[in-house]
């Protein structure tokens, strides 16, 4: 069982993957989080942002769809909001703009997505 380390925050996931955005849910949930989404695209990703900015972090797969996140990312930038990218992808496929952005490696496990948002949170 994961510890209710993110009790109280909200947190926006984007995946395209029902099974894997299920699993990110449910261990968030799990956490103590409260899940924004999961959105299944870039565009529902921006709409739910426009619509409700209280968002703590953010969980992001980098290819939704077929399309790249980044546009996602740089308005969370802009808003002050920590993400963190999920990705099968490797370092390389992220632009360098986020080199400081952590990335978690696909299959994610539940204390994965804690232990990472737990520290970016607390710096918020």
């Amino acid at each position: 069982m994961v510890d209710q380390d993110l009790h109280g925050h909200r947190i926006l996931v984007v995946e395209d993957e029902y099974l894997i955005a299920d699993d990110l849910r449910t261990a968030l949930e799990m956490a103590g989080a409260e899940v924004l989404g999961p959105v299944p695209s870039v565009a529902d990703a921006e709409e739910l942002i426009a619509s409700d900015p209280a968002i703590d972090a953010a969980l992001l797969d980098v290819n939704v769809r077929g399309e790249q996140i980044f546009a996602v990312a740089d308005r969370l930038i802009e808003l002050g909001v920590p993400f963190v990218f999920a990705t099968g992808y490797d370092q390389a496929s992220i632009p360098d703009r986020y080199s400081d952005r952590p990335r978690l490696e696909k299959p994610i496990k539940s204390r994965q997505i804690v232990s990472i948002l737990h520290p970016l949170l607390q710096m918020t």
